[in-house]
């Protein structure tokens, strides 16, 4: 095989395997946001409400919203830790306290992250449970 042969070999290589791997972890996504979904309705809709659209000034909107798609570390010790300072979402300033929801297993809050994350115009990266285990552990 000459030079050029094998580098288009490893070039077309390289794309096969990233477009299978992006596409699994898409799979993993889908399936971590549809358990995710349940833990939503059971622990945060009745604040965030339905469409995530929360009650202004009150619960904060988790629909298109800045604040929680800026950081998942952030977003990951709020579920796990609660939030009781003044946040500010999409311009607008909330006070009301979160409660933590540390009961929730590591896979439980991966799972509801990659819902809300994904869910009424947000469009955010896979949150793992290995991430979520390695920030409890800081705590």
């Amino acid at each position: 095989m000459n030079f050029k042969t094998s580098m288009v070999f490893s070039l077309i290589s390289g794309a096969i395997f990233f477009c299978s791997f992006s596409f699994k972890n898409q799979d993993v996504l889908k399936a971590s946001a549809e358990r995710g979904k349940d833990v939503y309705i059971n622990n945060c809709q009745s604040c965030h409400m339905d469409n995530g659209e929360g009650m202004e000034g009150t619960f904060p909107p988790l629909a298109k919203s800045d604040f929680l798609m800026k950081d998942i570390k952030r977003s990951i010790h709020v579920v796990l830790e609660g939030q009781a300072d003044e946040m500010t979402v999409n311009g607008k300033t909330y006070s009301t306290p979160m409660p933590a929801m540390n009961s929730l297993t590591d896979q439980q809050v991966s799972d509801v992250l990659n819902f809300i994350r994904n869910s009424w115009g947000n469009k955010g990266a896979l949150v793992t449970e290995k991430q979520v285990k390695e920030l409890r552990k800081t705590e």
